[in-house]
């Protein structure tokens, strides 16, 4: 899922700090990290030659810096201003207006987000390469999981960590496969979004207990059937004595 803070706002980057590591981020995303130099970032963002070491002196300093920036950039984009009080997913309502929450953030993040998707995909993959950037790329994703977590405990969820983790698998797969996987030539709309959000949610907090009613309804309709196949010495087609279906 997005990479977004949850501990309190740095200090904002000065502009010449953002303009380096926007640049640097819309390079990833368009030519990949083979395309990051310090030098093709002085070229791109129109700086002096050099402008871009004096922020981030080394390649990895520099990845470091695109990283951070694209979490706060996320973080404004999961989490705008206007944004409504979060609902309560225990009710029906509340819970379809949770689904609507999500599929709002899916639906932005791969519409007006797209390029700072793409990023975060290379950064991700190169942070399976470089332990420090490892480290620094699951400390900003920790911290939106745990604010995941507490929400789905606060919600009635049995196991809220657990829930937490496969919310955000569910929420990442969608974005990898409908921005870079074998489905980006048709991506949902927000309708179909929300609708998966809401089957997700309504597994994890099972909130009506339809679960339990499914399975008696289960039984109940398998005796009915025996019941009927004996009444008149035949084996009907729910007994084990009739044809297969």
């Amino acid at each position: 899922m997005a990479l977004a803070r949850t501990d309190p706002p740095r200090t904002g980057p000065s502009p010449r700090a953002a303009l380096v590591a926007d640049t640097a981020l819309a390079l990833i995303a368009e030519r990949g990290l083979r395309g990051l130099t310090h030098r093709a970032v002085d070229e791109a963002a129109g700086l002096p030659q050099g402008s871009t070491s004096n922020h981030a002196r080394t390649r990895a300093a520099l990845l470091e810096t695109a990283l951070h920036r694209l979490a706060d950039l996320e973080a404004r984009m999961f989490s705008p201003r206007d944004a409504p009080p979060a609902p309560d997913p225990t009710t029906p309502d509340g819970l379809h207006a949770s689904a609507g929450l999500l599929a709002d953030a899916l639906h932005r993040s791969m519409t007006e987000g797209r390029q700072l998707l793409l990023a975060r995909f290379e950064l991700a993959l190169e942070a399976t390469r470089r332990p420090e950037l490892r480290r620094a790329y699951d400390d900003l994703g920790r911290g939106f999981r745990d604010s995941l977590e507490a929400v789905l405990r606060a919600a009635g969820s049995p196991e809220p960590g657990r829930h937490a983790r496969s919310l955000v698998s569910w929420f990442e797969g969608v974005l990898f496969h409908f921005t870079a996987g074998s489905s980006s030539a048709r991506p949902p709309d927000r309708e179909e979004l929300r609708t998966g959000a809401a089957e997700v949610l309504r597994g994890m907090l099972r909130q009506d207990g339809q679960d339990g009613q499914d399975g008696q309804d289960g039984q109940d309709g398998q005796d009915g059937q025996e019941v009927r196949g004996g009444q008149d010495g035949r084996g009907g087609p729910g007994s084990p004595d009739g044809p297969a279906a």
